[in-house]
C-alpha cells in the first residue's frame, strides 16, 4: 500500500499537521507535536513551513470522501 501524508482532522491540536507527520513516519504524535513547538523557537522558525503544510496536505476525511465519490460514479 503507497504511503500518503494527510492532515489528520479528528485527532488536530491546531490544524492536523503533526497528527498526520506522525502517522506518516510512524512516530508517537506527542513527540512530533513537541519537536514542533521547539522548531518554532529555533533560530531558523518553522512557522512558515508548517503553515505550509497546513495549506497543502490534504485532509484524510477529505481524500476518503474523494475515493468514495469516484468509486460510485
Amino acid at each position: 500500500m503507497e504511503k500518503r501524508l494527510f492532515r489528520i482532522k479528528s485527532n488536530k491540536m491546531i490544524g492536523g499537521v503533526a497528527a498526520g507527520l506522525a502517522e506518516y513516519f510512524n512516530l508517537d504524535v506527542t513527540l512530533v507535536r513537541v519537536l514542533l513547538v521547539a522548531a518554532f523557537f529555533a533560530p531558523i522558525p518553522a512557522v512558515i513551513p508548517y503553515i505550509v503544510l497546513w495549506i497543502v496536505m490534504p485532509t484524510k476525511e477529505s481524500q476518503m470522501a474523494r475515493i468514495n465519490y469516484s468509486q460510485t460514479n
